[in-house]
């Protein structure tokens, strides 16, 4: 029971972080929170579970989450990364118990497991939105996050990965408004790991691109491949190869909504963010660079400063 240690970054999370940490009841109890000064009882509900409990002001996700692994006080064997809105299914909670007190091989450093999303409290089972598989339980001293705008990931110095059975389950619970303005937000970061891939902003290294490779290594693949494509037309391209090659269209009314906002809606407006700094400032790498400054105040060559919490 003393094996494991789970890192949860936080804000406002009252309406998910008690189920969060109640799923990993019978596994463990070493629950560190890294909370970004939320001004609802997240802090509260937390502590009242036995989950210890710091506050550290938001940069952006990565130094957030690397600061909770530099300060995690809990010198375990194992350590997993949690978002405050999943859980574990009963059954991931079953199958750790008995890998992680059973012999593991010593060259091993991190397990995969799956994530499995809710949109509007459906399961999301198609349009490739499962199984996505993500590195998430790592030998503690062997991961760090790495330093993107979006979809950073845990990247392991050595050793091998297993991938375990069961789910973990991404069910948030806030409504669609909270959700279009969140992706938004989203959208402005995106737009700066798109124009990176082109214009080499901050040189920060990442995983290594392969089509045949790690969950990790075929989402930043496919994210190069995508970049490359023409504004406007990747997001309809895109759209249809998830609503229809991969028969999204089966997920139903609400499979329509997810698929529709996710896998287009969004990705256009990112288009469409371009599109609009292409015509303010140009295609000159300076020149973009000095209109994220002027214009977002962010400094596209520095992932870690201070944004909107995430």
């Amino acid at each position: 029971m003393s094996k494991l240690s789970v890192l949860i970054l936080t804000h406002n999370e009252s309406l998910h972080i008690g189920r969060c940490i109640d799923s990993f009841s019978g596994l463990t109890d070493k629950i560190f929170i890294v909370d970004s000064f939320s001004t609802d009882n997240t802090c509260e509900i937390a502590e009242a579970r036995g989950a210890k409990v710091i506050r550290n002001p938001w940069v952006s996700y990565a130094f957030q989450f690397n600061h909770a692994i530099d300060h995690n006080p809990f010198q375990t064997e194992w350590v997993m990364r949690m978002d405050a809105d999943e859980y574990l299914t009963p059954e991931l909670r079953e199958e750790l118990i008995s890998t992680l007190n059973g012999q593991i091989a010593p060259d091993v450093s991190g397990f995969y497991v799956k994530r499995r999303v809710y949109f509007m409290n459906q399961w999301i089972r198609r349009g490739g939105y499962y199984p996505i598989w993500l590195l998430r339980i790592w030998r503690n001293g062997k991961g760090r996050c790495e330093e993107l705008w979006m979809d950073e990931h845990i990247k392991l110095s050595d050793g091998r990965t297993l991938q375990l059975s069961n789910d973990i389950v991404d069910h948030n619970l806030n409504n669609l408004t909270w959700w279009t303005q969140k992706h938004n937000l989203y959208a402005t970061r995106e737009i700066i790991d798109l124009l990176n891939i082109r214009y080499n902003f901050d040189e920060k290294p990442t995983v290594v691109p392969s089509l045949f490779g790690s969950q990790e290594q075929r989402t930043r693949f496919l994210k190069i491949k995508y970049a490359s494509l023409p504004l406007f037309t990747r997001p309809i391209l895109y759209f249809v190869y998830r609503y229809f090659f991969k028969l999204g269209f089966l997920d139903g009314m609400k499979g329509l909504i997810w698929h529709s906002l996710q896998g287009l809606w969004y990705r256009f407006l990112v288009d469409a963010k371009i599109y609009e700094i292409y015509q303010r400032a140009g295609r000159e790498k300076t020149a973009i660079i000095r209109h994220f400054k002027e214009e977002y105040g962010k400094d596209v060559r520095n992932p870690n400063q201070s944004g909107p919490v995430r």
